[in-house]
């Protein structure tokens, strides 16, 4: 039929090109995983789980205030060095023993649900210990239950960011994990005063009511991209496990920690077998606290610029180097305050750059797999680390933490080697290393 009857001229027809049906379903789909954002509602998810890691990671840390209180005073009658240093411990292994149902309850669940019944556990932990007339009593309350609870909440929020960053990942790491430096350095001076002005018992159940109304705000405001980024989730991924490089990350993991609980906790006893007072042992803690919150959104800035694990690595290394040449030597107050702040801006990086590095060795999809791995890696040393710290002092030589110093040393040089090994199996020893 001629376009004269029809009324239909074909030079006005507009050409449309064939569309194969692949590229049709590439084009229809969600933005790629791998792709994040850089920004847009990732800035108030930097801002939620900065709190979050401030009122759980934070407060944590305050324990070598608790701790050194417990330690120089009787509370718990029958109760040795060794006891208390397992509640601490608990807190850190509860919480990453968790990880895989952690995983099984967020594919379940969802995010926010979780979180919301984290707080809950984490608010009955610190009000519970609050009544703790027995050793085992504060063990289950401010140890397992803390750390249960801190293991529900802070868990699902750890590769939220990585979700919604890619170039400005470490930095935004780096903003989040200074959270707990922040907001530590307000619960160790707190802490400190609490419990000389109201009393321990008080201490506790103010630090549970003030960081639960936090925690639930911070959780409110957490928002994944789970839809798109489709995360397999798995409590135990084997086949992750069959990568060199994940088990370079594992190795990094355990010996990063064993060294972090060591001077995370032992810093503010080491100060008392120095003569200082409950006061300025506190202090101590606190430096370590403000180190902490500088040091890591440094870090986090400089690893997207000169590479994750290089900065890491190198991070873990200086660590080492610290602990032989300035703690070993630092014997009174001015000194041992200097420690704490520059050994406290790097010692504690490897939560900064956990998530970071680890998206560098597996998909985004695969994030939550290898961390709930890397979790359960991490249970062991930091149930253990600081009990086999207060059994390698000495009380009654004149130098009764130098084998403890010596411990944490070697510990975050083996943390360095590993990661030297995964940058010469990634990139080359000599490469340039490019984050992903």
């Amino acid at each position: 039929m001629s376009h004269e009857k029809t009324g239909h001229d074909p030079s006005h027809e507009i050409a449309v090109p064939e569309i194969s049906p692949n590229a049709y379903v590439e084009d229809i789909q969600d933005p790629p995983a791998d792709k994040p954002p850089d920004g847009g509602y990732g800035w108030v998810c930097i801002f939620a789980c900065f709190l979050i890691n401030g009122f759980t990671w934070g407060i944590v840390a305050s324990y070598g205030v608790y701790l050194n209180y417990y330690l120089n005073n009787a509370i718990f009658p029958g109760a040795s060095d060794i006891d208390y240093a397992f509640v601490g411990g608990s807190n850190f292994a509860a919480a990453l023993v968790t990880a895989p149902a952690v995983n099984w309850l967020l594919r379940k669940f969802g995010t926010r649900p979780v979180m919301f019944s984290g707080c809950v556990i984490w608010a009955i932990g610190w009000i519970t210990a609050s009544f703790a007339t027995t050793l085992w009593q504060l063990v289950l309350s401010q140890g397992i239950c803390v750390g249960v609870g801190l293991g529900v909440i802070w868990q699902p929020s750890t590769g939220v960011i990585s979700q919604w960053f890619q170039k400005k990942r470490s930095m935004a790491q780096g903003f989040t994990s200074a959270g707990s430096g922040v907001i530590g350095i307000i619960y160790s001076v707190s802490t400190t005063h609490m419990i000389q002005r109201l009393s321990l018992e008080w201490s506790l159940r103010i630090t549970g009511i003030t960081s639960f109304v936090c925690l639930c705000c911070a959780t409110g405001l957490i928002r994944d991209r789970n839809k798109i980024v489709r995360p397999t989730i798995h409590p135990f991924d084997v086949e992750i496990l069959r990568r060199y490089q994940v088990w370079m990350v594992l190795g990094w993991s355990v010996f990063s920690l064993l060294g972090y609980m060591v001077l995370l906790y032992s810093l503010g006893n080491y100060g008392r077998t120095l003569g200082l007072g409950q006061t300025e042992a506190g202090v101590v803690i606190t430096m370590v606290n403000l180190g902490t919150a500088i040091g890591r959104m440094f870090v986090g800035v400089v690893s997207d610029r000169l590479g994750r694990v290089t900065v890491s690595g190198s991070c873990a290394a200086l660590s080492g180097i610290l602990c032989f040449a300035w703690w070993i030597n630092a014997r009174d107050y001015g000194s041992l305050l200097s420690f704490a702040l520059v050994t406290g801006s790097i010692f504690g990086v490897y939560w900064a750059t956990v998530a970071p590095i680890s998206a560098e060795v597996v998909d985004l999809k695969d994030l939550p797999s290898l961390l709930s791995l890397v979790w359960l890696t991490d249970v062991t040393p930091t149930l253990f680390s600081e009990v086999i710290a207060l059994e390698l002092r000495k009380p009654e030589s004149g130098r009764p933490y130098l084998y403890t110093q010596v411990y944490s040393g070697l510990c975050y040089l083996m943390a360095a080697a590993f990661l030297l090994e995964l940058r010469r199996n990634k990139w080359g020893l000599w490469g340039t290393e490019k984050n992903r």
